[in-house]
């Protein structure tokens, strides 16, 4: 129990930081998963709707079309001369001339029958006189007799100067073979004295009429028409037809009404979307209904929906496992190790290792040992006082991190087995810091200068990589001027670190002539770049540093600026030029020197 304690107190953090981030992986899922299936109903709804407004215009395009074979026919029907004089001649004419008329008659129908042929249409005419004329009986089986008294040619008589599309069920034929029909009929009339001569019909079963919008239907996407009574008098599903459905035909009149694109709506004991296209010219509602379930539900498969994201949250938690755990092991290792420091010496270090912040904790807490031997040591060898500042000095002048960094990739590339670069790189670090704290002079060759610059870009290209190339075009005849000492670095390593924060990679360019009296210096990238006026200080005119303190000495961009001043005088000094998205140009200008 007591080992149990002691290892979660080490391990409290994994354990918080652990059950933290599981139970926001579960709340981000289950809050995902639940928004993305609610927007993709949504989204699945509104597409199945604006989908299905154009399936209702095509499907009010093709009736249109079927309307205006019927219009035609009627027309050419009250127009014909031939089916006038059948129609309203008495029985008291000759049988040659009744034959004459009838023949003349079927063939005039049969000419205007051709503009509904591409119809399943029966074709059906009666007169005042008694006769008729069918094309077809067998769409709606009825006698003259049975027409005259018919609730179809009632209505029909009482607006005789319209096409009126009417419902006919199954028993009204009063035959048991009888089937549903939508039938078109127009009263005949004669234009000059007003006077109803006869009747035209034009009978299509509803099983026929329903062929405009079968094939746009499917389960759960039903098609029904109704009439302005509110009786279904066509649907793809046959045990709608005839029915009652007052409360569908609100529906479709608000929409209508109030140009709605659709409805939600309870329904039929379904929750379903009604879309509703009114039909002026049949004078009938194309509704099409979507039931919400039935159509989600192919949508959405909750079962496999819920196994997916277990999945997921368990491939997660296992990652978090791992990563957490591998964050804080070390952590806990370094904790463990100071918890029991007080037990030993203060050369007693802990062991560096792990995440990046774990090991500069472990540094640092390795430092302070080094501080507090130092300490000690100051106290008990007093004259070793002396020594230690000036080597503290010494060590001002270079950026301590520069040189952790620098031996860290040594380590790591010895590590590796890449000697032969870990003693080049290391050779390039004793070059640059004998000529920077070794050489006391103020002033080194340009030359010189060059190959500080090359070990200072060297080291970069193998700390970071070699995205940055680095060209140099320096004129021969300049090689042996003097210049001050580090006067280049400053801008190579601001190039190298702040002008390629967008770009992937990139150039610097150093180049150095002799122009009359003066050695131009110009480091030159194809960088980020930036507005130098707008970052200057106020009477100034070089831009504020990126960083305030520099990554390799205490020297900056001003530094050098303010120095060559101080030394030359105001003729000479550094000028910055940049555009984004160009680069940066930075120029030094400087006497002829000669050592």
């Amino acid at each position: 129990m007591r080992r149990l304690l002691d290892r979660f107190k080490y391990n409290g953090l994994f354990v918080k930081m652990f059950i933290v981030m599981v139970a926001s992986i579960i709340a981000v899922s289950v809050t995902t998963t639940w928004t993305t299936i609610n927007m993709s109903e949504r989204v699945f709804m509104e597409t199945f709707s604006i989908t299905n407004s154009k399936v209702i215009e095509q499907i009010k395009s093709s009736l249109d079309s079927f309307n205006y074979s019927i219009v035609t026919a009627a027309n050419n029907i009250s127009q014909s001369g031939s089916i006038r004089g059948f129609l309203t001649e008495t029985d008291g004419s000759s049988s040659v001339s009744v034959f004459k008329d009838y023949y003349s008659m079927s063939q005039q129908m049969k000419r205007i029958n051709t503009g509904v042929a591409a119809y399943e249409v029966g074709v059906t005419v009666t007169g005042v006189n008694g006769r008729s004329y069918a094309s077809d009986r067998s769409y709606w089986p009825l006698t003259v007799d049975e027409l005259r008294g018919h609730p179809i040619t009632v209505k029909t008589l009482k607006e005789p100067r319209r096409l009126i599309y009417q419902f006919d069920d199954a028993g009204s034929s009063g035959k048991p073979e009888g089937e549903p029909a939508i039938i078109a009929s127009k009263a005949l009339i004669n234009r000059t004295s007003e006077y109803v001569y006869g009747t035209v019909y034009f009978s299509m079963l509803e099983r026929d009429f329903r062929r405009f919008y079968e094939s746009f239907t499917s389960l759960g996407n039903d098609v029904a028409v109704l009439d302005s009574d509110g009786t279904i008098v066509s649907a793809n599903r046959e045990d709608w037809i005839g029915m009652p459905a007052a409360e569908l035909l609100q529906y479709a009149k608000e929409i209508e009404e109030q140009s709605l694109p659709y409805k939600n709506v309870d329904i039929m004991d379904k929750n379903q979307i009604v879309l509703s296209e009114y039909l002026a010219s049949f004078d009938l509602y194309l509704v099409n209904l979507i039931d919400k379930e039935t159509a989600i539900g192919q949508l959405r498969d909750t079962k496999t929906t819920v196994l997916i994201v277990m999945a997921i949250v368990a491939a997660a938690v296992i990652i978090v496992f791992i990563i957490s755990r591998r964050l804080t092991k070390s952590l806990t290792r370094l904790v463990k190790q100071i918890s029991t420091i007080s037990k030993y010496e203060f050369d007693h270090y802990v062991t560096v290792g792990g995440s990046y912040e774990t090991r500069q904790l472990g540094q640092a807490f390795n430092d302070m040992l080094d501080e507090l031997q130092e300490y000690v040591k100051e106290l008990v060898h007093t004259q070793k006082q002396q020594r230690n500042a000036e080597l503290e000095a010494l060590q001002q002048q270079i950026n301590p991190h520069f040189l952790y960094n620098t031996l860290a990739s040594v380590k790591f590339m010895v590590q590796q087995g890449s000697k032969d670069k870990a003693a080049e790189t290391i050779n390039a670090l004793i070059s640059l810091l004998q000529n920077a704290i070794g050489n006391v002079s103020e002033t080194i060759p340009l030359s010189q200068e060059l190959v500080n610059m090359k070990n200072y870009v060297f080291i970069n290209h193998v700390r970071y990589g070699e995205r940055i190339k680095v060209n140099y075009f320096i004129a021969p005849d300049c090689m042996g001027y003097h210049v001050p000492k580090l006067i280049i670095q400053p801008f190579i390593e601001n190039a190298f670190f702040h002008a390629f924060n967008r770009k992937a990679d990139g150039h610097i360019y150093i180049m150095a002539a002799q122009e009359a009296d003066a050695l131009n210096i110009e480091v030159v990238d194809n960088g980020d770049g930036m507005n130098v006026e707008a970052e200057a200080p106020a009477g100034s005119h070089l831009p504020r540093p990126k960083s305030k303190r520099q990554l390799f000495t205490g020297i900056g961009v001003k530094n050098v600026h303010d120095r060559i001043k101080l030394l030359y005088g105001e003729h000479y000094g550094v000028t910055i030029s940049s555009e984004f998205g160009e680069g940066t140009k930075v120029k030094i200008r400087i006497p002829l020197l000669r050592g």
